[in-house]
């Protein structure tokens, strides 16, 4: 009988107890039926015998065994009892030939509770054994649109398709990010070698991980699994040595601080929120390169289309050619056209090293996760790309706030609609564009109170927004922000679509990317960019400019009224002022009251009332005056998939409003 050993456990036993009794924490197994009392079970699942976990199970079904170990599992009994004679005599049999009957235990949200077996877990975990044997009953708890609930629900998809416990996520989406990053589904049954292959990959991720520091990290092993796997294949877990596997983690330690920081994003709302310091000893210590025509700033652009076929591209080459122009030969750049796979914008990005180019921008959030993997690689190169709500330390993420113009377009399409309806063209259902519709509906509804917003998507699958616009017979239609050159067609804009099918534009929104480029450029050359308040390792830095920076617009028609075209000034120098903001005071949804009216104290200036950068960014509601919805992935054209599973909102996953 190893009464030594017991005595060993039951150190580790006290030590845990008495760590949590002076950090105020339950020193002893939490009961599952503790929890049980506050929640509504949905149903009892057998799920049979299988290998679980030690590090998953925390504690027991009942109460009676939950003062006789301590919170780690480890016993805290004295040795002269026979629950330690009972210990050391399991812990002997391990020794000597293993412990092969299974405990019984109840998985609930994704950890396991012990009903027979304690000692025998007790006694594993000691050994720093990786699993034991288990027969499992699985408690489903009824759904909800609590945070927890939903993220259990989507492990519980994952499960069905992998039978794997070992992976955890804090946040919901990510079970069918990490199945997208591996060619998988969650409906599909994947196969077996691939399952094989990710249950080895992540344990050699997480020994590493915590041996590097990461149990120091407020970022979970499952979640730092899914950046690294952002950025470094599976396969690079499968035969790369542990050595290799440490340096690629250092390599994305930034990456991994930026995601557990609870301040980890760096909003640009203002060019002027950057100033350079000139005083003196700041230009001594300055090392930045001094650029001149004979020495540009070398720059590149990746289009993921070309100019003649995308609106969205021509834009932006618009404002590359601004660019250009803007700094008189100080700067250079070139331009990568038609890069619609991986494949082809790591070519582009090797094109630009190769240019020995020091400014990348990759103009589609399709392209973030290649973009990432570069800029881990080569981080004497600035990396930004045209996306919203994209959070890496690496790469610097740029858009503009599009929903102030659209609120404008909104007052105007409603001040020339008769029949109080309006229809509204959108493209893609991702970050930022459901808060442009709510803000154009909200712009129209402080027009005209009864107006309603017929909603279309121009990425839809087997649908045409055209022929379904025409049998409601709407005239005022807010279409595409933008024009391709070599396609003439007027409807763009807010225009009057008549029944002889005539158009006239009455208004269009502006984007001014070559402004926005310019204030990045500017920066770099004058070594703001990289100024410590910005540029930290555990921040991710987003400039997200609007009216007041002049990289947005809208351009009226002289077809509009006196008074209309006055109305549009008068709110446009209310936002660009800062006292006016679509999503401020009471909103409602189609649900109901999404926010109740706060006024703003008027001691503190606090804008209590105004909706927060996440909450506009990751809006996934619709206004009570839009008729529509928001279509899931699979609803969409496979151009427009690609996109909206890097960067979609969380309505455009399962077709739900939240």
């Amino acid at each position: 009988m190893s009464k030594e050993d017991y005595v060993r456990a039951k150190r580790l036993g006290d030590r845990a107890r008495a760590r949590a009794i002076a950090t105020g924490s339950y020193p002893y197994l939490p009961a599952l039926d503790d929890f049980l009392e506050q929640r509504d079970i949905l149903a009892e699942v057998p799920l049979g015998v299988q290998e679980i976990p030690l590090n998953m199970i925390v504690g027991t079904r009942t109460k009676g065994r939950t003062s006789s170990f301590a919170s780690n599992f480890m016993p805290i009994l004295r040795e002269n009892t026979e629950f330690a004679m009972k210990w050391a005599d399991l812990y002997d049999a391990q020794q000597e030939e293993g412990l092969r009957d299974p405990i019984k235990c109840y998985e609930y949200m994704h950890r396991f509770y012990v009903l027979e077996g304690n000692k025998r877990v007790s006694v594993m975990k000691f050994v720093d054994a990786v699993s034991i044997s288990a027969d499992v009953i699985r408690l489903l708890p009824r759904k909800s649109d609590e945070k927890s609930i939903v993220i259990y629900y989507e492990f519980v998809q994952f499960y069905n398709v992998t039978g794997l416990y070992l992976i955890s996520f804090s946040e919901s989406g990510c079970y069918e990010k990490l199945a997208e990053l591996l060619g998988q589904n969650l409906t599909d049954h994947w196969p077996e070698e691939m399952i094989e292959n990710l249950r080895y990959a992540f344990q050699q991720f997480e020994m590493v991980y915590l041996a590097k520091g990461g149990s120091r990290l407020d970022i979970g092993a499952g979640d730092a699994f899914l950046v690294y796997l952002n950025i470094f294949p599976l396969d690079s877990l499968i035969h790369d040595s542990s050595d290799q596997i440490g340096k690629n983690i250092m390599r994305i330690w930034n990456e991994l601080l930026t995601s557990t920081s609870g301040d980890h994003l760096a909003l640009i709302e203002h060019p002027e929120l950057i100033q350079k310091n000139t005083g003196l000893i700041h230009d001594l210590l300055t090392t930045f390169p001094r650029y001149s025509p004979s020495n540009p700033l070398r720059v590149a652009f990746i289009y993921e289309r070309n100019p003649e076929d995308s609106s969205w591209v021509y834009a932006h080459e618009l404002g590359r050619n601004q660019l250009e122009t803007a700094f008189g030969g100080v700067v250079d750049t070139i331009e990568l056209e038609n890069c619609q796979s991986d494949e082809f914008v790591e070519h582009a990005i090797q094109a630009a090293i190769a240019d020995e180019d020091e400014v990348v921008f990759t103009t589609s959030p399709s392209m973030m996760q290649v973009t990432l993997r570069a800029a881990v690689e080569h981080p004497e190169i600035r990396f930004l790309n045209c996306s919203i709500h994209l959070q890496h330390n690496a790469v610097r993420t740029y858009y503009a706030r599009m929903y102030e113009a659209k609120f404008l377009m909104g007052a105007i399409a409603a001040s020339v609609a008769d029949d109080h309806v309006i229809g509204y063209l959108a493209d893609y259902p991702i970050y930022g564009s459901i808060a442009n519709i709510n803000a154009f509906a909200i712009g129209a509804a402080m027009v005209d109170p009864s107006c309603k917003i017929s909603l279309k998507w121009s990425s839809w699958k087997n649908r045409s927004w055209q022929d379904e616009m025409h049998a409601e017979h709407l005239h005022i239609i807010s279409g595409s922000d933008l024009i391709v050159p070599r396609i003439p067609d007027r409807r763009y804009g807010v225009y009057r679509y008549d029944d002889d099918g005539t158009v006239t534009n009455l208004a269009t929104p502006l984007y001014n990317w070559g402004k926005y480029y310019e204030l990045i450029i500017r920066s770099i050359l004058d070594g703001s960019y990289d100024d410590r308040s910005v540029s930290k390792k555990d921040t991710a830095t987003n400039y997200w400019y609007g009216l007041s920076a002049g990289v947005i617009d809208v351009i009226l028609s002289d077809q509009l009224s006196y008074y209309t075209r006055k109305l549009v000034a008068a709110l446009k120098s209310a936002i660009i002022a800062g006292s006016l903001s679509p999503f401020e005071g009471e909103l409602h949804s189609r649900k109901g009251i999404v926010r109740a009216t706060e006024i703003p104290d008027k001691v503190t200036g606090s804008e209590s009332g105004k909706l927060s950068y996440e909450e506009i960014i990751t809006m996934n509601w619709l206004a009570d005056n839009v008729m529509g919805e928001i279509p899931s992935a699979e609803d969409l054209i496979d151009q427009a998939r690609g996109t909206v599973l890097v960067s979609g909102v969380a309505a455009a996953k399962d077709g739900q409003e939240s």
